[in-house]
């Protein structure tokens, strides 16, 4: 998915649900997660840092949606039912 797509989608949904319709992240399609959104970074922002870890990133122009915390199991019809 691109920014543009990502965009394009949140703004059908700002304009069925509102601008405070809080966005959570899903994983693992068979046992889904739901997940709080801690925030995002880009790949150019991760290679910009002096950090002492585990390097760089493979490509500047990537976001990357950072998971926050655990809120439970999500319904399998949450991973069916995105396109």
């Amino acid at each position: 998915m691109t920014i543009d797509e990502m965009i394009a989608r949140l703004k059908e949904y700002r304009d069925s649900l509102g601008g405070d319709a809080e966005i959570r992240l899903v994983t693992q399609p068979n046992w889904p997660f739901e997940t709080t959104v801690q925030g995002l970074v880009s790949g150019e922002e991760i290679n910009s840092e002096d950090a002492d870890d585990d390097g760089d990133t493979e490509d500047d122009n990537i976001v990357y949606i950072v998971e926050g915390t655990q809120l439970g199991y999500a319904s399998k019809r949450t991973c069916t039912a995105a396109y």
